[in-house]
């Protein structure tokens, strides 16, 4: 167990505000979290790309650092366990390297393996859930591990049980997938449906990355979260309402009746794309972006996310709802 005492918040979000976190402890071992007292609830952190520090945090945060991976092969079938702290572009380019079907289409999404499931991550038409199927959950209550099937995380859209229920009550220490050696590529979407019908794992995956490259900085190098808000589920007859009034409105079915529409487009029509608050802004590459140019503050990003956010329900009656988790912490 590692206690890192008054620590900038910027080593721990991608989105780099100032800010002091008091006491950040990483641990690496079951032992070491049966060990662990907290006065309250600590704040579980991955590796920061999809939370923001909107103030000073005075309350424990705890990262959970182990990363081995099990593997066990079963015929045409790979089984996984792996540990939270596991990098999740690395899972997918070692198994996405050997051939097998599952993760292709989710290469270069920022973060650990343990914050995955509660986001239950996804894009160009997979999700994690589809190739979970098990999530091991440390409970600080009664020191032990339990083990929730894919049923049981009630996976949906950037939703699970670990944004509801279990919000706040332990930490996901690893989490089990089922690739196969056998599958079909997953090509609707914008920049991968060029590809032919019967791409490798490989293929998919490099096409990924080259969109995901083309259109999104590298919090590397522009401090940013990936993806600001999520892209609105509406009704059957919400969305009729809209697509006739907007016929050129980026759209995808969903199984259950609802129809999800892209929101950068809704930000780009609202006028946003580029715009500017101090050092906070909405990316000129992709308006879905919000971006850090080095000296933002969380009273800009504030204004900023309002601004879009009423703008947008002006002008398409839609509330835009941020997928990034925004931690503020106030006397």
């Amino acid at each position: 167990m590692q206690q890192l005492l008054a620590q900038d918040a910027r080593r721990y979000s991608t989105f780099r505000l100032a800010a002091t976190l008091s006491q950040v402890i990483e641990m690496s071992s079951l032992a070491e979290l049966q060990r662990y007292q907290p006065l309250q609830p600590p704040l579980v952190l991955g590796e920061g790309s999809n939370c923001i520090f909107l103030s000073d945090w005075q309350t424990d945060i705890v990262r959970f650092v182990a990363d081995s991976v099990i593997r066990n092969q079963q015929d045409e079938k790979l089984f996984l366990h792996v540990e939270a702290g596991c990098n999740w572009h690395h899972l997918v380019q070692s198994t996405v390297a050997e051939g097998w079907w599952g993760l292709e289409n989710l290469a270069l999404i920022p973060g650990s393996v343990g914050a995955a499931p509660v986001q239950n991550i996804g894009a160009y038409g997979v999700e994690m859930a589809d190739c979970c199927t098990y999530v091991d959950f440390f409970h600080w209550k009664t020191k032990s591990v339990q083990r929730l099937s894919r049923e049981e995380c009630v996976f949906g859209y950037r939703d699970s049980i670990f944004k509801r229920s279990l919000a706040g009550e332990g930490v996901i220490v690893a989490v089990g997938f089922q690739l196969n050696r056998h599958g079909t590529p997953h090509l609707s979407y914008k920049g991968l449906d060029h590809l032919p019908s019967d791409s490798r794992p490989l293929e998919v995956m490099h096409a990924v990355i080259a969109v995901r490259q083309s259109k999104l900085p590298d919090p590397a190098k522009l401090a940013n979260c990936g993806s600001f808000f999520k892209n609105p589920l509406l009704s059957a007859n919400q969305f009729q309402a809209l697509i006739e009034k907007h016929p050129t409105l980026p759209y995808y079915p969903q199984p259950d009746s609802q129809v999800k529409v892209a929101a950068a487009w809704l930000i780009e029509r609202a006028g946003l794309k580029g715009h500017r608050i101090g050092d906070v802004a909405c990316y000129q590459l992709q308006p879905l972006v919000l971006v850090n140019y080095g000296a933002g503050t969380s009273a800009q990003l504030s204004e900023l996310i309002q601004l879009i956010q009423r703008s947008v329900q002006q002008m398409f009656d839609i509330l835009l709802e941020p997928e990034v988790r925004l931690l503020a912490q106030y006397d």
